[in-house]
């Protein structure tokens, strides 16, 4: 499962982060609206924990914006039953106040989660690259491009970027699920994957910034 917690509030967003991975979902983590809108754009987040006063742009505003692409679940300290009424009117699938216990969050998102109707796959095309995400292949005209996992993983981000740059931290994020790993493992791992499309290049560089496809 895919989740994605919008919280202005760092500490307590990387501790529900690391809270969710201990139980086998990947998080992504974005501390204000308009963060959020961003990711969710190129993302599909299974569940995305939405704090309703945001900086940028406000979660009521996220949430609409969502459009029930994702299963949202609000997670604010507006606990009064007006507050959650008008959570629930915008869209939310379900509404948690804090203070908040843990072992309910996690059971939330996770019913949130088995509500999924999922569609098979379509393919993925992009510059003459075709990746297919339900066979996990990927052809470049008609040769057969084998990748291992991270390769994979590296290229179908960039891919569902659509032309957008794409940063270094946050192909890390998603690629090794935001667990500590040197920028060089980055660096190899897509220098293997160039090498592996061939000529010619596809995948551009803006030093300092990140990549694009």
């Amino acid at each position: 499962m895919r989740v994605l917690v919008v919280e202005d509030e760092e500490q307590m967003a990387d501790a529900i982060a690391r809270g969710l991975r201990l139980h086998a979902m990947a998080v992504d983590v974005a501390y204000d609206g308009q963060e959020a809108l961003e990711r969710a754009s190129y993302v599909d987040y299974d569940v995305v924990v939405l704090d309703r006063d945001l900086p940028e742009v406000h979660g009521d505003e996220v949430c609409a914006s969502l459009n029930g692409s994702t299963r949202v679940l609000m997670l604010t300290a507006a606990g009064q039953v007006r507050d959650r009424v008008q959570g629930l009117g915008l869209g939310a699938d379900d509404y948690l106040a804090k203070p908040f216990v843990f072992a309910e969050l996690v059971a939330r998102v996770r019913t949130l989660g088995r509500r999924i109707v999922r569609d098979v796959p379509v393919l993925v095309e992009r510059r003459g690259i075709v990746l297919d995400p339900a066979r996990r292949t990927v052809m470049r005209g008609p040769r057969e491009v084998v990748l291992n996992r991270k390769e994979f993983d590296l290229l179908r981000v960039l891919m569902e970027a659509s032309g957008s740059l794409v940063s270094s931290a946050d192909l890390r994020r998603r690629v090794w699920d935001e667990f500590a790993v040197e920028s060089g493992v980055l660096r190899v791992t897509m220098t293997s994957l160039r090498r592996k499309l061939g000529a010619p290049a596809v995948i551009e560089n803006e030093p300092g910034k990140g990549y694009r496809l």
